[in-house]
């Protein structure tokens, strides 16, 4: 009985060492992975900090002012159009709603 006992525990002793080996190369792959993340967070991060360099540089500049001017114009055209889509659903649902039943009777 000692003997199984001690290859019961044997196996079980290399099982945890297994699973402590595999848990340590995902842990490996994680710190990997969260390094390049990180890293490509930081070129990000550089990258938006280039941009509003320049926007900085050219914030006053009349032809941006402008361009801000009629980007704003579109935003709200786009929103009145999307208003008159939402109104035209609501119309067109309404109406085949009430046709239904019409269009029932007369077949």
């Amino acid at each position: 009985m000692v003997q199984k006992d001690s290859s019961s525990q044997q196996r079980l002793v290399e099982q945890l060492i297994e699973h402590n080996i595999t848990l340590q190369k995902k842990d490996v792959e994680l710190i990997s992975n969260v390094t390049k993340l990180i890293q490509k967070i930081d070129r990000l991060l550089g990258v938006f900090e280039e941009a509003s360099k320049h926007v900085m540089e050219v914030g006053e500049d009349k032809r941006i002012v402008e361009l801000a001017d009629k980007l704003e114009e579109l935003l709200n055209q786009n929103k009145n159009i999307a208003k008159g889509l939402i109104m035209l659903e609501q119309y067109v649902r309404t109406k085949s709603q009430f046709e239904s039943p019409m269009q029932q009777r007369r077949i």
